[in-house]
């Protein structure tokens, strides 16, 4: 595995603190850095992506909806914050535990007599596995009722859920935003259309991408359930044949779509479980090029980027963005990669 290290600081100044309609007073008025075929660097605003993309492209979406993952319970007289990650079956998830004061062996207590017992570890630590004493769509409503969205510390204020979601998103599963279509309005999205874009959805429910106290998920052990249905298949295999460009918003709908290539580089209907790990070492063929939001050194997302050109043409377009002042994080920038031509 060829990891990328970390070159570059992300100064709290550039840490996007609050949603785009707050800083720019609309969600489709952040910022675009443009890195094309040629590696040449272009600074602009996200409505040059209409420019960028062409009549017959195929624009590529998450349909994941994002959930509000939090929840606080008790065990006898602590407070213990509950930060679910993933679904494993109707009433168990993996969930990351915050706080020094949680006991293994002890019943969590919820408002409404929700209960849940911690059965196992999570795909890897600190991750454990809850089961709740409800299940479906009770657990997903009582989710829905006590749970707040997950909010990192660079972020100072509480937002609603709401601000946590694309207006696509229409399948509840995440526990954090896919947040690189963020910005999309659909005002945009009927401009594209009316262009010739051809918007296609795949889905992709992330988990946690941060474990507190320094620790991130590890790319290679990091499961997330993923559906690429028929009609995006066809849709992308028809734009290979044709030549035509597909371009992904967001590492995870690269990480759907590149669970669902076959050995002849076709994409097919698939539904599961991915651990894919995609880096330099990584040869994608499903997609041209990617939308998504500038990531901290730590990140695996970053990892991603460098399998669309190399690592040091990377990191120096990654230092101008830092000149520029370009935001970070879910309420941030946005670049846009086109993969690089060998």
């Amino acid at each position: 595995m060829n990891a990328v290290s970390p070159s570059f600081t992300i100064p709290d100044s550039l840490n996007a603190k609050q949603p785009a309609e707050l800083t720019y007073s609309r969600r489709d008025h952040v910022r675009l850095m443009t890195i094309d075929e040629c590696a040449t660097v272009m600074h602009g605003s996200f409505h040059d992506i209409v420019q960028q993309l062409h009549a017959g492209d195929v624009l590529v979406l998450n349909n994941s909806r994002t959930i509000p993952p939090v929840l606080r319970g008790t065990q006898g007289q602590q407070t213990i914050e509950v930060r679910l990650s993933r679904k494993v079956g109707a009433q168990t998830w993996e969930a990351l535990i915050v706080g020094d004061m949680f006991q293994s062996n002890e019943t969590i207590r919820f408002t409404d007599g929700v209960e849940a017992a911690v059965t196992g570890h999570g795909a890897e630590r600190p991750l454990i596995t809850l089961d709740f004493s409800i299940e479906g769509s009770a657990l997903l409503d009582f989710i829905y009722q006590h749970g707040e969205p997950v909010r990192y510390e660079y972020i100072d204020d509480s937002f609603p859920l709401e601000t946590y979601q694309t207006v696509y998103g229409s399948v509840p599963g995440s526990v954090e935003m896919a947040s690189a279509g963020r910005a999309f309005t659909w005002q945009l999205l009927e401009k594209l259309k009316s262009k010739g874009v051809h918007i296609a959805f795949v889905q992709l429910h992330a988990g946690l991408s941060y474990y507190e106290n320094d620790k991130w998920p590890s790319p290679t052990n990091h499961p997330e359930h993923f559906r690429v249905p028929r009609e995006t298949a066809s849709l992308l295999n028809e734009a290979r044949k044709s030549g035509t460009r597909v371009i992904a918003v967001g590492t995870t709908v690269v990480r759907a779509l590149e669970s669902a290539v076959t050995e002849d580089g076709c994409v097919e209907t698939r539904e599961g479980v991915t651990r894919l790990y995609v880096d330099d070492q990584h040869t994608i063929t499903s997609v041209d090029g990617l939308l998504t939001g500038f990531h901290e050194p730590e990140a695996s997302h970053l990892h991603m980027l460098t399998a669309f050109l190399p690592y040091a043409k990377l990191m120096s377009a990654y230092h101008q963005a830092l000149e520029q002042g370009y935001l970070w994080h879910e309420f941030g920038d946005l670049n846009l990669i086109f993969r690089q031509q060998p």
